[in-house]
């Protein structure tokens, strides 16, 4: 049971990135029917943003912990959101009247480019990075199980977050106006709502989620590297799909779905086939969605035409 209690924290700490990852792209989707494929790259962008201001605040001679993880958190969120916002104002809205594709194709090409340019800039930024640990390590042993504080911190921020998000979507004006855009941007123009500004905070708030998301995973792991955005994008893409494109619930619910995905495959494909070892895991989470793709092409929750986010 120690063991089974083991995975199951695991899977939840994986399936809260995931979710924060694909939250992002549903807001995107939701406000503009696009598929930014540069938002697990601007994740990248965030947790390197993050790792530097860990290191300037060492360069100042400050040594608090507490400090470090207020300036890794505040460089990161600012820094995306305002290349989310740069993204949606230059490359987005431009292209918001031509072919789908052509957005699609011109997003991919971004995540490529700053991915690169975080390799090449970043110094020796093709190397796997030391993430600071800023978090208590002490831990809470219950047999085999070990319950890490930092975990349950990260956990509990992961958490904290999603339902601030929701709120904002659901309680407040700016979320009403977002929702209206979603609906029908039209008719949101025409009742006074500024359609650009709604965009811009839309894709700010969503690469936002996303650096918080890979300073997450940097704290977790205790590293940082510059491609680690390509997997987590597509595993984000593939959790929003699964949960049901559009729908804010179903990103959350697709995110935990593939990261128990990945434990299941972890510890059943050894036990069933000896010869396979656990690193199929994503082998395996990745066939099963695309099962389920094929057997519920609209997601696990329908995206509703009177509610887009």
């Amino acid at each position: 049971m120690s063991l089974i209690g083991q995975y199951v924290f695991n899977g939840l700490m994986l399936g809260m990135i995931y979710a924060m990852v694909a939250v992002g792209f549903t807001l995107f989707f939701g406000v503009l029917d696009v598929i930014n494929f540069s938002h697990g790259d601007v994740l990248v962008v965030g947790a390197f943003a993050g790792l530097a201001a860990s290191v300037g605040v060492l360069m100042l001679g400050i040594d608090s912990t507490w400090i470090q993880l207020l300036a890794v958190v505040v460089c990161a969120l600012c820094v995306t959101a305002l290349l989310g916002a740069a993204v949606a104002k230059y490359l987005i809205l431009p292209l918001r009247h031509a072919d789908p594709l052509n957005t699609l194709l011109a997003t991919l090409m971004l995540g490529t480019a700053l991915r690169e340019a975080v390799r090449l800039f970043y110094p020796d930024g093709s190397n796997p990075k030391r993430f600071p640990t800023l978090l208590p390590t002490s831990s809470i042993e219950l047999g085999s199980f070990s319950l890490r504080a930092d975990s349950m911190i990260l956990l509990a921020c992961g958490f904290v977050s999603i339902v601030g998000v929701h709120l904002l979507i659901t309680r407040t004006r700016l979320g009403r106006a977002i929702r209206a855009v979603a609906q029908d941007s039209e008719t949101a123009r025409l009742m006074g709502i500024n359609f650009e500004a709604v965009v811009l905070l839309t894709f700010a708030l969503g690469s936002a989620m996303a650096a918080l998301a890979g300073v997450m995973n940097g704290l977790y792991y205790n590293e940082i590297n510059f491609n680690v955005g390509l997997l987590l994008g597509v595993i984000g893409f593939a959790a929003a799909i699964l949960g049901g494109l559009g729908s804010m619930y179903g990103a959350i619910i697709g995110g935990f779905l593939f990261a128990g995905l990945q434990v299941l495959g972890s510890v059943a494909l050894p036990a069933l086939i000896p010869d396979i070892p656990s690193a199929y895991k994503d082998v395996f989470a990745f066939a099963v969605v695309i099962a389920l793709m094929a057997w519920k092409p609209t997601g696990l929750i329908a995206e509703k035409s009177s509610e887009r986010v």
